[in-house]
């Protein structure tokens, strides 16, 4: 069997032997060899594969836990988890992406034309009506809605303290609908401060002893031309702009990573055992990371929030009809119900309009 030295076989493998050693170290590409004198390292032409599947690994940014893993399956096994990886690796991009646009958004020009915008641009928002209904099966509501002059949130409650939490959840954000405006520069901080406050509520209606207990939350404030999104749990917000549907959450779900990974499909989700299954809500446990960012509204723009006990039932398509009609909130509720009503289901609409008396152009 020929042996490659170490600085070959880096050469070969676009491996540094720095590298080398270091995942001789770890157990992840041991030598074929060592020599018991120098201890100096010698590999094989068979182990090349394997070591320019860690090289290529590392330039995704796979950590080496995760590469050791992957190295351990076959061929099939090692594409389907890293599939999973990059998936995942998108889906913090996607969150990262956000944040950085707002940055730019706030240092760069743009901040200061829209500060030389004519005043008729000045919006406002207006919530057309929050529901929140028992459903058909279910014995109690533990939905929570709320909408006022700046806030608009949903929380789904879950466990036998289930409607506490929903309740302690939301009642914890409704100071921001109080006093001035939040800018927009500062709210993700101020609204990621009162998630926290929110989750330390939950905690203690549902009681240290009642890991089962918690509640999702999806909440918009208003800054006065923006939206703030925080967003924990399978809640989610829609927006509705120019006649199309947006969801604008990202479902914290053992079902959603999975279609995430792309391990089920939409039609095998819909019926998945674990669908309800969270992988992030506010509870007993460590306190979840929330999604946050900002979002840039338009006169015209409707939102709408809601519990899975609405978008379990009743398909994106449907929402767009009812959403873009009159008495949304009634009518999307009522449709839920028709569909067996399941679930409770909470639904909040706000509308972003021009000032009384303004129009358009």
């Amino acid at each position: 069997m020929e042996l490659l030295t170490i600085g070959a076989f880096a050469k070969a493998s676009r491996l540094s032997p720095k590298a080398l050693r270091l995942y001789d170290e770890l157990e992840l590409l041991r030598p074929a060899r060592v020599d018991p004198d120098t201890g100096y390292r010698y590999y094989t032409a068979g182990q090349l594969p394997r070591a320019r599947l860690v090289a290529w690994l590392r330039r995704l940014g796979m950590p080496l836990a995760e590469i050791r893993a992957v190295c351990a399956l076959d061929a099939a096994g090692a594409a389907r988890e890293i599939r999973a990886y990059w998936a995942r690796v998108e889906a913090e991009t996607a969150v990262r992406r956000d944040l950085a646009a707002f940055l730019v958004d706030q240092l760069t020009a743009r901040s200061a034309a829209e500060s030389r915008r004519d005043p008729t641009t000045m919006l406002e928002l207006r919530y057309a009506a929050a529901r929140s209904d028992r459903g058909r099966v279910r014995p109690a509501n533990q939905d929570t809605a709320y909408a006022g002059r700046r806030l608009l949130a949903v929380a789904d409650g879950y466990g036998p303290a289930g409607a506490f939490a929903s309740g302690a959840a939301v009642e914890a954000l409704r100071f921001l609908d109080e006093g001035e405006e939040i800018a927009a520069g500062s709210v993700l901080n101020v609204l990621e401060d009162a998630v926290r406050s929110a989750g330390e509520a939950v905690r203690d209606v549902a009681g240290e002893g009642d890991a089962e207990a918690g509640t999702t939350l999806t909440a918009l404030l208003w800054t006065g031309s923006k939206l703030a999104l925080v967003h924990i749990g399978d809640s989610r917000a829609y927006l509705l702009r120019d006649g199309e549907l947006f969801r604008i959450t990202h479902d914290h779900s053992v079902v959603q990573s999975l279609l995430d990974e792309g391990r089920l499909t939409p039609e095998e989700a819909e019926s998945h055992p674990r669908r309800a299954l969270l992988l992030k809500a506010l509870g007993t446990g460590t306190p979840p990371v929330p999604d946050l960012r900002l979002h840039e509204a338009r006169a015209g723009d409707r939102y709408l929030l809601c519990s899975d006990g609405l978008t379990g039932v009743v398909p994106d398509e449907r929402i767009k009809e009812l959403l873009s009609g009159e008495d949304a909130v009634h009518a999307l509720i009522d449709e839920a119900n028709a569909a067996g009503g399941p679930d409770n289901v909470s639904c909040v609409v706000a509308d972003v309009t021009l000032p009384t008396g303004r129009t358009a152009g």
